[in-house]
Formats: structure tokens, C-alpha cells, sequence
């Protein structure tokens, strides 16, 4: 065994357990917890492991779990702006992974530019009118009009409102 592997060894047996507690508590899933943390060790794997530190190992963890949370947390909303009884199933799998691509091209595609900022910053970001209105320097009214003609433009486009 190389002394990087011998390394990342005693990173794993020496933070392994805090690291897995973190995530499982972020994601109340000990399964994708456990996913989560192995692809930590699979990055250091890939980079160089000297100096690690476990505060480092933690944020790591907390930012791959953000990152789940996060997508979980786009997909949630899309789900309830665009749920419609009778039409599109009420299942924790929505929406399928095609029409959130769709949806996404539609962003990409038939949207300007601010509005794609704006889209993105309140779905993906998550972030509320005021801090958004802050960050682009526009008014909150201006916010609110972009996302309203975004979801317009959204419905629109998706083939089950045609």
C-alpha cells in the first residue's frame, strides 16, 4: 500500500463516523449518508490528501449534501407549481427527469436573460424576492413580473398543456 493510500486509511477510520452522523443528519437517510460520504473519500482519492483536515471533511459533506437537499428541495417546487390533479401524477418521482430537462431547455431557450437569472436564483438558489431584488438591483415588483412570465412561458411550452 502507497503512503496516499495509507493516508486516506486513517482519514477514513478517523472521521468516517462524524462524517456519516453529519450527513445523516442533514439528509435523514443513512443510505445516500453513506454515498454521500464515500464519494468525499473518492474525491481525496483523485487529489492530493496531505493537510486534510476534518473540518474540511465535514464541510465537504455538508456541501454534498446541500447539493442533494438543493436538488430535492427544485424539484419539490416544480411539483407544486406545476401539479395539476388528473394530469400529472402525485408521486415523489415527479417530476420525471424528462420534462425537469424540458423545463430546463425552456429556461435555457425561450427565456431572456434576466429572467433566467431570476429563475435561477429563486429555484435553484432558493433565495427570496428581496434578497434576489438586492442581488440583480431591481426592484421586487420587477422580480415578481419575470417570474410570473417565466412560469407563463414554462406552462406554455410543456406538452401537457397544449
Amino acid at each position: 500500500m502507497t503512503r496516499r493510500n495509507d493516508d486516506i486509511e486513517l482519514l477514513f477510520k478517523a472521521n468516517y463516523t462524524r462524517m456519516h452522523r453529519l450527513a445523516v443528519a442533514l439528509l435523514h437517510d443513512s443510505n445516500e449518508a453513506s454515498d454521500v460520504v464515500h464519494e468525499v473519500f473518492s474525491a481525496l482519492i483523485r487529489e492530493d490528501v496531505t493537510g486534510t483536515t476534518p473540518g474540511y471533511l465535514l464541510a465537504a459533506v455538508r456541501n454534498r449534501c446541500m447539493n442533494i437537499i438543493r436538488k430535492a428541495d427544485t424539484r419539490r417546487r416544480l411539483k407544486e407549481l406545476y401539479l395539476l390533479p388528473g394530469v400529472i401524477d402525485n408521486s415523489d418521482d415527479w417530476p420525471p427527469e424528462e420534462i425537469f430537462t424540458h423545463i430546463n431547455e425552456i429556461i435555457s431557450e425561450k427565456l431572456t436573460t434576466q429572467c433566467r437569472r431570476v429563475v435561477k436564483l429563486r429555484f435553484s438558489s432558493g433565495l427570496k424576492y428581496s434578497e434576489i431584488s438586492a442581488r440583480l438591483g431591481i426592484s421586487e415588483v420587477t422580480v415578481y413580473r419575470h417570474l410570473s412570465n417565466a412560469i407563463e412561458i414554462i406552462r406554455k411550452n410543456l406538452p401537457f398543456y397544449e
